[in-house]
């Protein structure tokens, strides 16, 4: 099956058309056909695409995110992509990224108009993100028919095994009930897939294993994995929660928020923009929320500021690792994923390095050697946890759930 994974933001549209069948699941030999993004969608869209190992950059003037899905869509079907499917009846499935399920949705869902009211009514929720997940869905089906299956892959739907004690907030407990205030947790999609890949890599059965996944990129968070079931998770009910992030300060004492907006004078939206927007590396450093870019500061400057903020980035990793430990009753693995946990050598190694006094050790020559997309573990032999790197692919695992929704598979969790 031929399925067009869409990822679409505010005024930006990332796509991958990936084959996949129940063969090639179980070989783990997906086909990726072809991919890209469209940026600033709304003007002179910046369009870049590939397929075959073959990109192009482009513009165009787009003038709404339809527009941009029938040039991806065009795109795919042209001889000049090579993908290797001549018309759009070869698109057979859609899979959409869909940030909030709330407590409606558990699982990926088939989408109809049922699914598409329940997303509208959890906008409140998510009205940075779910209104864009709309428009997507939307798009797709004017671009490509009612007729083409398309599935919603939820960001919160891997959290909707917490247990009470680990999504309730201590406020009155009207709160939750009248409006649904409690721990959410996002990056579902990444946690599960570094779960399943660490099992079937290690051939551990899903019953047996206790796992800390940590999604470390520009948006970065922890997850406590218990027999393949989500138990606890560092985001919380938006995003911002949790470890310290690119522009995002992660927990604070709410507090903060009246104090701040009065001496500042700013409103509690634009207390909460900041928080968002201008804290996290960006803020401690003053500099750049480039992980990278700080490292490089560090090493070419010593800059004190971009210490700190790599400091405070690793002691927060370092802090949820101890109390997910004590959760879990101790873990099998801790699975470093995302951007910085995937290339970031440094930052592995200064967030391990505060753990040996529990018996988790690591290898620092093949730490250094995974970088680049590159899986594996990297800890000692005698380390009491094993350490891994595990590319997170959110893309396929999106792709496979849409395979499975639409023949009826089982979802593999």
């Amino acid at each position: 099956m031929n399925v067009l994974v869409l990822n679409v933001g505010s005024s930006s549209l990332k796509f991958e058309l990936i084959g996949t069948d129940a063969e090639r699941i179980e070989a783990n030999t997906d086909a990726r056909l072809a991919g890209g993004s469209v940026e600033r969608i709304g003007g002179e869209a910046v369009i870049s695409l590939s397929a075959r190992g073959h990109g192009t950059r482009t513009a165009a003037p787009l003038r709404n995110l339809a527009a941009a899905v029938e040039h991806v869509a065009g795109w795919l079907v042209s001889d000049e992509a090579d993908t290797g499917i001549g018309s759009l009846a070869e698109i057979e499935a859609v899979g959409h990224r869909v940030v909030h399920g709330g407590e409606n949705f558990a699982r990926s869902q088939r989408i109809d108009e049922s699914v598409l009211h329940a997303l509208d009514e959890l906008v409140e929720l998510a009205p940075l993100h779910n209104p864009h997940n709309i428009a997507g869905i939307r798009a797709a089906t004017r671009v490509l028919g009612p007729g083409v299956p398309q599935v919603a892959v939820f960001d919160t739907a891997f959290h909707q095994t917490l247990p009470e004690i680990a999504f309730l907030y201590g406020l009155p407990y009207q709160l939750y009930r009248r409006y649904k205030v409690r721990r959410y947790g996002f990056h579902g999609t990444s946690h599960r897939y570094v779960a399943h890949r660490f099992r079937q890599l290690t051939g551990r059965p899903r019953e047996a294993t206790r796992l800390i996944t940590l999604h470390l990129g520009n948006g970065a968070s922890a997850c406590a994995i218990r027999g393949g079931e989500s138990i606890d998770t560092s985001m919380g009910f938006t995003p911002l929660e949790g470890l310290v992030m690119g522009t995002r300060s992660g927990d604070l004492d709410p507090a903060i928020l009246d104090f701040v907006a009065s001496k500042e004078g700013l409103t509690l939206s634009q207390v909460e923009s900041l928080l968002n927007k201008q804290s996290g590396l960006l803020g401690l450093s003053g500099l750049t929320p480039d992980m990278r870019e700080l490292l490089k500061e560090i090493e070419e400057h010593d800059d004190r500021r971009a210490r700190l903020a790599v400091e405070v980035f690793c002691y927060r990793v370092r802090k949820y690792i101890g109390a997910y430990l004590a959760v879990l009753d101790g873990a099998d693995a801790i699975v470093f994923a995302g951007g910085i946990g995937e290339n970031a050598v440094e930052i592995r190694k200064r967030i391990c390095s505060g753990l040996q006094w529990m018996g988790i050790d690591f290898d620092a020559d093949a730490n250094a050697a995974l970088t680049s997309g590159r899986e594996g573990k990297f800890s000692t032999p005698a380390s009491r946890a094993e350490l891994w790197v595990i590319p997170t692919d959110e893309e396929l695992l999106i792709a496979r759930d849409t395979w499975r929704v639409v023949t009826g598979a089982p979802l593999r969790y």
